[in-house]
């Protein structure tokens, strides 16, 4: 690890600690109230899903539009597992999230294989119908509580355990995406034919990349699912999926940091503009269409936002200055 990624780490790591510190003395003061701390929880789970759209969207460069459907199928996975009461308290809600997770990967596994042999439109209508069928899927079996939804799933709304497992799913996504696996992935982003001329099996690390959206987003799920206690069919459909596809298309297409902001600020400007109740759709949609004509390529583009990068600007602008 070079000078630079030291920092940058070292950087990073101090920036979320020092956030979490911040935030969690303003929740045990009251500054923050109980409705904004459970705003606070959606956000987490929000850059999750985020992040995690950004890998298939973003870094692999293939429209999704199917990811709440991945996401519905950890919820319920997770949710009829600590209703079930095998394992009870927090080792359950783990657990459920694990097998949430691994259900929502394999159907991943599943649907990629041949879904990937698809670019473009075509791609982003198989994955929009692949969404819509698991709804309606849920809808038509009892054991999901049809059309009713699941009631009385087990609360985790401990913003301390939702932070961390954000923090955690954030590290691990980066991290693989700027390993080897990552690199292939971005290599097949930027030209698919080269790629497969210079030895990279294009199928499995497309098919790699989708599972591991696939997991992250079950994962976000079912904390989504224990958050609020109760979920219906009508929640996951095809609008939930495009939130996210803007949410990565705003931040900048194959930047976490950037999903992650975009994540923060579509997660809060909604709530900011309640008190302008019938304008607040018209007033957020104004600022994601001038978003996109100032600044097409998103909030970041491609690059990543860091704290080395900032003071290099700052001191080298200085040295101008003094020179």
């Amino acid at each position: 690890m070079n000078k630079i990624k030291k920092v940058n780490y070292v950087s990073t790591v101090i920036l979320v600690v020092a956030l979490f510190i911040v935030l969690r003395l303003m929740l045990n003061f009251g500054i923050i109230n109980r409705y904004q701390s459970s705003v606070l929880n959606f956000l987490c789970i929000n850059i999750i899903l985020a992040t995690s759209l950004n890998i298939t969207v973003g870094c692999l460069g293939q429209i999704n539009l199917g990811h709440a459907g991945f996401m519905s199928i950890g919820a319920y996975a997770a949710a009829l597992f600590t209703k079930s009461g095998i394992l009870p308290g927090l080792p359950g809600y783990f657990v459920g999230l694990i097998i949430g997770g691994i259900l929502a990967g394999i159907i991943g596994f599943l649907i990629g294989i041949p879904a990937l042999r698809l670019k473009g439109d075509y791609l982003a209508i198989i994955t929009l119908a692949f969404g819509e069928i698991i709804r309606v899927l849920i809808e038509f079996f009892k054991f999901t509580g049809g059309a009713q939804g699941l009631k009385s799933i087990p609360w985790m709304q401990d913003f301390n355990i939702i932070y961390f497992l954000m923090v955690l799913s954030v590290a691990f996504m980066y991290s693989l995406m700027t390993s080897r696996h990552g690199r292939a992935v971005l290599a097949i982003r930027e030209d698919e034919i080269a790629s497969e001329a210079s030895g990279i099996n294009t199928t499995y690390y497309k098919t790699f990349a989708f599972i591991i959206s696939a997991v992250f987003a079950g994962i976000a799920g079912g904390m989504f699912a224990h958050n609020i206690g109760i979920i219906v069919p009508k929640q996951f459909d095809y609008n939930y999926s495009i939130n996210f596809l803007v949410m990565v298309v705003l931040g900048g297409m194959g930047s976490f940091t950037g999903s992650i902001i975009s994540a923060i600020v579509l997660t809060i400007l909604p709530e900011f503009l309640r008190s302008f109740a019938d304008y607040r759709m018209i007033i957020y949609s104004l600022v994601l269409i001038l978003m996109m004509i100032f600044r097409p390529t998103g909030l970041l583009g491609r690059k990543e936002f860091s704290l080395t990068n900032i003071t290099k600007k700052f001191f080298g602008r200085k040295e101008e200055v003094k020179s």
